[in-house]
Protein backbone atom coordinates (compact mmCIF):
# COMPACT_ATOMS: atom_id res chain seq x y z
CA UNK A 1 0.00 0.00 0.00
CA UNK A 2 1.47 3.52 -0.88
CA UNK A 3 2.39 5.56 1.65
CA UNK A 4 -0.26 8.61 2.68
CA UNK A 5 1.33 12.09 1.95
CA UNK A 6 1.62 14.06 5.17
CA UNK A 7 1.44 18.10 4.63
CA UNK A 8 2.52 20.35 7.00
CA UNK A 9 -0.17 23.34 8.05
CA UNK A 10 2.80 25.43 6.17
CA UNK A 11 2.32 23.40 3.23
CA UNK A 12 -1.30 23.46 3.51
CA UNK A 13 -1.82 27.39 3.22
CA UNK A 14 0.69 27.36 0.18
CA UNK A 15 -1.66 24.80 -1.59
CA UNK A 16 -4.84 26.66 -0.59
CA UNK A 17 -3.35 30.59 -0.85
CA UNK A 18 -3.81 31.04 -4.56
CA UNK A 19 -7.59 29.93 -4.34
CA UNK A 20 -8.32 31.36 -0.53
CA UNK A 21 -5.72 34.11 -0.25
CA UNK A 22 -6.98 35.33 3.64
CA UNK A 23 -6.18 31.70 4.90
CA UNK A 24 -4.02 31.54 7.61
CA UNK A 25 -2.53 29.60 10.05
CA UNK A 26 -4.71 31.06 12.77
CA UNK A 27 -8.16 30.68 11.03
CA UNK A 28 -6.84 26.78 10.25
CA UNK A 29 -6.42 26.84 14.13
CA UNK A 30 -10.35 28.24 14.53
CA UNK A 31 -11.73 25.67 12.15
CA UNK A 32 -9.92 22.80 14.10
CA UNK A 33 -11.12 24.31 17.80
CA UNK A 34 -14.79 24.23 16.35
CA UNK A 35 -14.34 20.92 15.08
CA UNK A 36 -14.49 20.87 11.52
CA UNK A 37 -11.38 19.57 10.76
CA UNK A 38 -9.25 17.49 13.03
CA UNK A 39 -5.83 16.74 11.55
CA UNK A 40 -3.38 13.95 12.72
CA UNK A 41 -0.65 14.72 15.32
CA UNK A 42 3.05 14.04 14.71
CA UNK A 43 4.82 12.58 18.05
CA UNK A 44 6.31 16.18 18.59
CA UNK A 45 2.57 17.90 18.78
CA UNK A 46 2.75 18.58 14.72
CA UNK A 47 -0.38 19.00 12.89
CA UNK A 48 -0.14 16.51 9.90
CA UNK A 49 -2.67 16.90 6.81
CA UNK A 50 -3.63 14.04 4.65
CA UNK A 51 -5.17 14.59 0.89
CA UNK A 52 -8.53 14.05 2.72
CA UNK A 53 -7.60 17.05 5.08
CA UNK A 54 -6.84 19.12 2.09
CA UNK A 55 -9.79 18.64 -0.02
CA UNK A 56 -12.11 18.76 3.54
CA UNK A 57 -10.55 22.10 3.91
CA UNK A 58 -10.81 23.43 0.29
CA UNK A 59 -14.79 22.52 0.74
CA UNK A 60 -15.14 24.83 3.96
CA UNK A 61 -13.29 27.52 2.45
CA UNK A 62 -15.38 27.32 -0.35
CA UNK A 63 -18.80 27.34 1.27
CA UNK A 64 -17.41 30.32 3.30
CA UNK A 65 -16.38 32.19 0.03
CA UNK A 66 -18.70 31.17 -2.67
CA UNK A 67 -22.03 30.73 -0.42
CA UNK A 68 -21.54 32.75 2.93
CA UNK A 69 -22.36 30.14 4.72
CA UNK A 70 -21.99 29.84 8.82
CA UNK A 71 -20.02 27.26 10.25
CA UNK A 72 -22.62 25.91 11.59
CA UNK A 73 -23.98 24.94 8.75
CA UNK A 74 -21.18 24.23 6.70
CA UNK A 75 -20.42 21.88 9.44
CA UNK A 76 -24.20 19.59 9.05
CA UNK A 77 -22.95 19.61 4.91
CA UNK A 78 -19.54 18.25 5.92
CA UNK A 79 -21.72 15.28 7.59
CA UNK A 80 -23.29 14.80 4.04
CA UNK A 81 -20.07 15.34 1.96
CA UNK A 82 -17.75 12.59 4.24
CA UNK A 83 -20.99 9.91 3.74
CA UNK A 84 -20.67 10.82 0.15
CA UNK A 85 -24.18 11.42 -0.45
CA UNK A 86 -24.54 14.25 -1.92
CA UNK A 87 -22.20 15.69 -4.78
CA UNK A 88 -20.46 18.43 -4.10
CA UNK A 89 -18.02 20.43 -5.73
CA UNK A 90 -15.13 21.99 -4.38
CA UNK A 91 -13.41 22.76 -7.28
CA UNK A 92 -10.80 25.69 -7.03
CA UNK A 93 -12.78 28.27 -9.31
CA UNK A 94 -15.00 30.33 -7.39
CA UNK A 95 -18.58 30.99 -9.17
CA UNK A 96 -19.38 33.84 -11.75
CA UNK A 97 -21.16 36.50 -10.09
CA UNK A 98 -22.44 37.07 -13.21
CA UNK A 99 -24.23 34.18 -14.22
CA UNK A 100 -27.29 33.63 -15.41
CA UNK A 101 -28.86 33.54 -11.78
CA UNK A 102 -31.05 30.82 -10.25
CA UNK A 103 -34.74 31.15 -9.84
CA UNK A 104 -36.43 33.83 -7.72
CA UNK A 105 -37.76 33.35 -4.51
CA UNK A 106 -40.99 34.81 -3.49
CA UNK A 107 -41.83 36.55 -0.04
CA UNK A 108 -42.93 33.93 2.21
CA UNK A 109 -39.72 31.45 0.92
CA UNK A 110 -37.38 35.13 1.80
CA UNK A 111 -39.16 35.17 5.35
CA UNK A 112 -38.71 31.48 6.08
CA UNK A 113 -34.76 31.35 4.75
CA UNK A 114 -33.69 34.14 6.31
CA UNK A 115 -35.55 34.34 9.93
CA UNK A 116 -36.89 37.56 9.11
CA UNK A 117 -40.37 39.30 10.69
CA UNK A 118 -42.44 40.29 8.21
CA UNK A 119 -41.84 44.42 9.23
CA UNK A 120 -38.00 43.68 9.36
CA UNK A 121 -38.39 42.36 5.71
CA UNK A 122 -40.71 45.69 5.30
CA UNK A 123 -37.96 48.16 6.42
CA UNK A 124 -35.30 46.47 4.39
CA UNK A 125 -37.44 46.74 1.04
CA UNK A 126 -37.68 50.62 2.07
CA UNK A 127 -34.14 51.15 2.85
CA UNK A 128 -33.79 49.53 -0.74
CA UNK A 129 -31.37 46.82 0.50
CA UNK A 130 -33.52 44.20 -0.91
CA UNK A 131 -35.83 45.13 -3.50
CA UNK A 132 -38.35 42.90 -5.88
CA UNK A 133 -37.22 42.16 -9.38
CA UNK A 134 -39.28 44.90 -11.84
CA UNK A 135 -42.58 44.47 -12.83
CA UNK A 136 -43.01 41.32 -9.73
CA UNK A 137 -43.29 40.20 -5.91
CA UNK A 138 -40.54 38.00 -6.57
CA UNK A 139 -36.72 38.77 -5.14
CA UNK A 140 -33.52 38.19 -6.91
CA UNK A 141 -32.01 34.71 -5.66
CA UNK A 142 -29.30 37.43 -3.69
CA UNK A 143 -31.57 38.65 -1.41
CA UNK A 144 -31.78 35.46 0.41
CA UNK A 145 -28.22 36.08 1.15
CA UNK A 146 -28.54 39.61 1.99
CA UNK A 147 -31.99 39.00 4.65
CA UNK A 148 -30.25 36.07 6.36
CA UNK A 149 -27.00 38.55 6.69
CA UNK A 150 -29.18 41.48 7.68
CA UNK A 151 -31.04 39.61 10.15
CA UNK A 152 -27.95 38.46 12.10
CA UNK A 153 -26.57 41.87 12.17
CA UNK A 154 -30.13 43.05 13.44
CA UNK A 155 -29.61 40.40 16.06
CA UNK A 156 -26.67 42.45 16.98
CA UNK A 157 -28.71 45.59 17.38
CA UNK A 158 -28.16 47.62 14.09
CA UNK A 159 -31.13 48.41 12.25
CA UNK A 160 -32.05 48.71 8.84
CA UNK A 161 -31.44 52.04 8.23
CA UNK A 162 -27.86 51.50 9.87
CA UNK A 163 -27.41 48.96 6.95
CA UNK A 164 -28.10 51.63 3.91
CA UNK A 165 -24.01 51.81 4.39
CA UNK A 166 -23.42 48.61 3.00
CA UNK A 167 -25.57 49.60 0.20
CA UNK A 168 -24.25 52.92 -1.15
CA UNK A 169 -21.07 51.15 -0.70
CA UNK A 170 -21.81 48.66 -3.03
CA UNK A 171 -23.55 51.39 -5.71
CA UNK A 172 -20.18 53.30 -5.39
CA UNK A 173 -17.96 50.29 -6.11
CA UNK A 174 -20.29 49.25 -8.76
CA UNK A 175 -20.16 53.05 -10.35
CA UNK A 176 -15.93 52.63 -10.28
CA UNK A 177 -16.12 49.15 -12.21
CA UNK A 178 -18.71 50.60 -14.28
CA UNK A 179 -16.70 52.84 -15.31
CA UNK A 180 -14.17 49.94 -17.56
CA UNK A 181 -16.84 48.31 -18.76
CA UNK A 182 -18.86 51.05 -20.49
CA UNK A 183 -16.74 51.53 -23.83
CA UNK A 184 -17.46 47.96 -24.37
CA UNK A 185 -21.05 48.01 -23.49
CA UNK A 186 -21.53 50.63 -25.78
CA UNK A 187 -19.64 48.67 -28.67
CA UNK A 188 -23.18 46.62 -28.60
CA UNK A 189 -21.44 43.43 -30.03
CA UNK A 190 -21.41 39.85 -28.54
CA UNK A 191 -17.60 39.99 -28.02
CA UNK A 192 -17.64 43.55 -26.63
CA UNK A 193 -19.87 42.48 -24.30
CA UNK A 194 -18.06 39.18 -23.42
CA UNK A 195 -14.83 41.03 -22.56
CA UNK A 196 -16.89 43.81 -20.52
CA UNK A 197 -18.30 40.57 -18.41
CA UNK A 198 -14.47 39.13 -18.04
CA UNK A 199 -13.75 42.52 -16.91
CA UNK A 200 -16.60 43.30 -14.46
CA UNK A 201 -16.04 39.48 -12.91
CA UNK A 202 -12.09 39.84 -12.22
CA UNK A 203 -12.66 43.22 -10.76
CA UNK A 204 -15.33 42.73 -8.66
CA UNK A 205 -13.06 39.88 -7.41
CA UNK A 206 -10.38 42.21 -6.50
CA UNK A 207 -12.72 44.63 -5.21
CA UNK A 208 -14.19 42.25 -2.56
CA UNK A 209 -11.08 40.85 -1.48
CA UNK A 210 -9.50 44.38 -0.67
CA UNK A 211 -12.79 45.19 0.95
CA UNK A 212 -12.69 42.22 3.71
CA UNK A 213 -8.77 42.72 3.99
CA UNK A 214 -9.18 46.51 4.91
CA UNK A 215 -11.89 46.16 6.25
CA UNK A 216 -10.86 43.58 8.78
CA UNK A 217 -7.29 45.82 9.17
CA UNK A 218 -10.00 49.25 10.52
CA UNK A 219 -11.50 46.43 12.96
CA UNK A 220 -8.11 45.28 14.13
CA UNK A 221 -7.32 49.24 14.93
CA UNK A 222 -10.28 49.50 16.84
CA UNK A 223 -9.74 46.80 19.01
CA UNK A 224 -5.80 46.82 19.36
CA UNK A 225 -4.65 48.60 22.85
Amino acid sequence: MPEKTVLSIGEVINLLRDDFPDVSVSKLRFLESQGLIDPKRSASGYRQFEEEDLSRLRFILQQQRDHFLPLKVIKSKLTVWERGEEHIDIGIRRSSTLEDPPDPIDRDDLLKRSNLEEGQLAELIEVGLIRPLPGTTLFPHEARIVAAEAARLMGYGLEPRHLRTVKLSVEREADLLNQLAAPLLKAGNADARAQAKHILEACSDAVLSMHKALLGAELRQQITP
